[in-house]
Order: structure tokens, then C-alpha cells, then sequence
């Protein structure tokens, strides 16, 4: 906005959907008080409460300080103020930018409550400083459509108000109004490069091109339309591909896709599993090394945060797996729930389902996993068969496996976690019985829940 007046803005936050609560984001910087005290002002005609968030990062000496700040001016405006503390010292490798960013969203969503609504203070300017990074690193155009106005956030929503506003207005409003605030001096270090951008590239850029945070502004939306019918045609694939409630794809639909569409539609699935998207080389090799690969190969392709595996026609995306002691023997009594690191074991009792309730009342039970050569002889067969048969048979993908819990009653198998009861160990129609429930620490094969991961920039 070229011309602006304090009423500007005021008109802007009236446009604010209804929610529960509003939460506003105060680092206590000149952008996020401006929000706050604009919508402290419309508060009588609002009718919806009003609260802050500070996040105290812990990585300034100052610190503390701000935090009693913004306690002070929430005070001042009889607004309720939570100050989350957080250790966002980044880890070798990680970017203290990045990793700050992460874990202050992370913090402030645990906030939320259903139907409440997360403000930030983001502008004009901080939408085309994130454009040029994006376009810097490379994104396309999911990555070039910057910060969305409004996105779904834990169990409320984000939103972003001042998008149409730059700096400079922001800064109008600030004055106009006598507010105080304070200035991050980390805010100033080049070495950053968000700050780089802000100091250095886009003043000059703007004497040319004055108009230039709006235009990249412009272009961001625009960017964001061509993402949202990326994901419209995505979806439409998406849903050929699936060849597995649980959310595989199928290997043979994919590939009759061409290479766009392709690496269109598998993105797009990731990020639904809030999984991290790979690089376009990834990307490329998942192409050729993964969906490629013969049938029987059952390939893997790792990326940090990630890993996709295949197992005959299916492709299943996951985190990546911890390490598993298949030698582990764990007493267990069904009637309390047992922690593995592959996931969480528990039981309940039915009627003619499960193990005998009163075999279990006079056996030793151990739970253990496949080492090779077990067998088990299912309900309504005249043999035994190894579970490496029954496995195969089922469809059972080979890294599933070894992480199924095994019952077993003294030294027998008695039944395979979630998926069969062993003869003669199953409980009759009218018998009580001990129904296995497991619940795998990381999914083995990924539930869409149709809410996409926001991009937290």
C-alpha cells in the first residue's frame, strides 16, 4: 500500500475470520506490536479473546529482558501474556536460523486450542525477502509462493494480516501511535542471509524499482496459484496411484505418468505424510534407482528425515527406521501394555477372539521376534507354514517383518501381533480371549490425514 493511514490498517484486521481465540506472536519487534495494538484497539467490537505468545529463545543475554517487556505491555493493555521458553541453540550442521524457527512454531502450536488462530506480523517486505531466498535456493513453486495468508496450524489456523503492508507503513502506524519496541541487534548481522537481503540487496534493488517488495508480492500469489493446481492435478493422479488403504502407491501407476507429473504427484504425497521433500537429484534417483528397479529388488533411497522403500508393486514412504534387537525375549502380561522400540503392544479381552484367555492364565508369556525358520499353522489349515511363507502370502513388506512382536506361551508360538492366532491357541466362539493390538513407533506404510504441512518460513 503506496498511502497509508492508521484507519488502513485497522480496516485490514476487521477482515479477520472469527476463531475461538487470537493468539498473537509478540517478539516485542516493531511489526508485532503494531498488530497487537491495532487489534487491541478493535477488541470492543471484536468480541473474541485476545492473547500473546512470546517465545524466549534463550540465545540472547537480552533475553529475559524482552520477555519482561512484553509482559509488561501485555499488562498495560490487560491482555494475557505466555512466555515459552526454549533451548534453540542449533545442533553441529543445523542452521540457527532454520533451527529457531522450527522449534519456536513447534512451541507455539502447542498453544493452540481447537478453532484458535496464530497471528504473525509478517509484511510486504518480509514476503519478498522470503521470495528471493526461496528463488536463491532453487524452490519451485511451492517454495515461491512464500508464506501462504492463511494456513492450518495444529488445531487452529495461521494467518498473516500485515501481507499488504511494507515496513515503512508498518512503521507509520508504530510512530503515529507512540509505541515502543525493541530492536534485535542480531537483526543488523549480515551473515545471515535474510539480513543480507534486508540490509544490503533489496535497498539497493528498491532504488531502482521502488515498488519492488509489492511486485515480488504479486508474483509470490501468482506462484501460489500455480502451486495449488499442481496439487489439483496431483491429487487426481494421487489417487489412481494408491494401491493400498494404508497409503502406498503403486509402482506400475506411477510410471505410466510422465516425468512431471510424476515427481509432481510424489512430492505431493511426502509432504502429506509431513515427511521432508527430497532435492530434485533425489528426486531423480528415486525415479531411476527406485520405481525402476525389478520387481524383486525391494530398493531403498534414504534422504535426511526420510526413506522410501519398495516392495514389489507397492512404494511406501516413512521415517526413517530405528535400530532392533531381534533378539530381545520380554516377559509380558496382556493385561498391561508393553513399550518396544518398534511401537507399543497391548491387549483387550473378547469374547472368541484372540488367545485362549485361559491358556495365557497358565503359560509363561514372552513376547520375542523373527530370527528364521519359526512356524505357525493358521486357523482352518491341516499344516504349519513358515511365517516367511505367511509373510509372503500376505503381502507383508520384508522391513515389517522383523519389527512384528511374536507371542509366545512357554516355548510355542502362540500368535503374530495384529495379524494371526496359531493353532490350537485361538480362542472358540464362546471362549474369552486376549484380542493382540500393535501399534508401530514409526508407520510402517503412512495414513493420509488430508491436512497439509504448513511452510513455516
Amino acid at each position: 500500500m503506496s498511502r497509508f493511514s492508521p484507519d488502513a490498517l485497522l480496516m485490514q484486521l476487521r477482515e479477520l475470520p472469527d476463531p475461538t481465540c487470537y493468539w498473537v506472536a509478540l517478539s516485542g519487534g516493531m511489526d508485532s506490536r503494531v498488530l497487537l495494538h491495532g487489534l487491541h484497539a478493535l477488541s470492543p467490537e471484536l468480541a473474541i479473546p485476545i492473547k500473546a505468545i512470546h517465545v524466549n529463545h534463550g540465545l540472547n543475554r537480552r533475553a529475559r529482558e524482552w520477555a519482561y517487556f512484553c509482559q509488561q505491555v501485555c499488562e498495560r493493555l490487560g491482555i494475557a501474556c505466555h512466555v515459552l521458553t526454549i533451548d534453540a541453540r542449533p545442533a553441529a550442521g543445523r542452521s540457527p536460523e532454520a533451527w529457531a524457527r522450527q522449534l519456536r512454531y513447534q512451541a507455539m502450536e502447542g498453544v493452540l486450542e481447537q478453532g484458535d488462530m496464530l497471528l504473525i506480523a509478517h509484511h510486504q517486505d518480509d514476503q519478498a525477502e522470503t521470495l528471493l531466498l526461496q528463488l536463491l535456493r532453487g524452490a519451485g513453486p511451492h517454495g515461491l509462493a512464500a508464506m501462504p495468508r492463511w494456513v492450518e496450524f495444529g488445531l487452529g489456523w495461521l494467518g498473516r494480516p500485515l501481507l499488504d503492508f511494507t515496513r515503512n507503513t508498518l512503521k507509520t502506524y508504530a510512530t503515529a501511535q507512540g509505541l515502543t519496541w525493541i530492536e534485535d541487534p542480531s537483526n543488523q548481522d549480515t551473515r545471515f542471509d535474510r539480513n543480507l537481503l534486508r540490509q544490503a540487496i533489496l535497498p539497493l534493488l528498491k532504488q531502482r524499482w521502488p515498488s519492488l517488495s509489492c511486485t515480488l508480492g504479486r508474483a509470490a500469489a501468482w506462484q501460489a496459484d500455480a502451486a495449488k493446481l499442481m496439487d489439483d492435478v496431483a491429487e487426481q493422479d494421487l489417487e489412481v496411484a494408491r494401491s493400498k488403504p494404508g497409503g502406498a502407491l503403486s509402482v506400475e501407476a506411477l510410471m505410466r505418468l510422465d516425468n512431471v507429473r510424476r515427481g509432481n504427484v510424489l512430492r505431493l504425497w511426502l509432504r502429506d505424510q509431513g515427511l521432508p521433500v527430497p532435492s530434485a537429484r533425489q528426486l531423480e534417483q528415486l525415479c531411476r534407482g527406485v520405481l525402476r528397479a525389478a520387481w524383486d529388488a525391494m530398493p531403498c533411497l534414504r534422504w535426511p528425515g526420510a526413506e522410501i522403500r519398495r516392495y514389489r508393486d507397492d512404494l511406501y514412504a516413512m521415517q526413517p527406521l530405528s535400530a532392533h534387537d531381534s533378539r530381545a525375549v520380554l516377559d509380558w502380561d496382556p493385561s498391561t501394555p508393553l513399550q518396544l522400540v518398534a511401537g507399543t503392544l497391548q491387549a483387550e479381552l473378547a469374547m472368541g477372539w484372540g488367545l485362549k484367555a485361559a491358556l495365557c492364565d497358565h503359560k509363561k508369556i514372552t513376547v520375542r521376534f523373527r530370527r528364521g525358520g519359526e512356524r505357525c499353522r493358521l486357523m482352518g489349515r491341516p499344516h504349519a507354514h513358515s511365517l516367511k511363507q505367511l509373510f509372503q502370502e500376505a503381502g507383508i513388506p520384508p522391513w515389517q517383518r522383523d519389527r512384528l512382536p511374536l507371542i509366545y506361551l512357554d516355548e510355542e508360538l502362540a500368535a503374530v501381533a495384529g495379524l494371526w492366532v496359531c493353532y490350537p491357541f485361538g480362542a472358540a466362539a464362546r471362549e474369552a480371549g486376549w484380542r493382540i493390538i500393535f501399534e508401530p513407533a514409526v508407520a510402517l506404510w503412512p495414513a493420509r490425514n488430508g491436512r497439509r504441512s504448513p511452510a513455516l518460513l
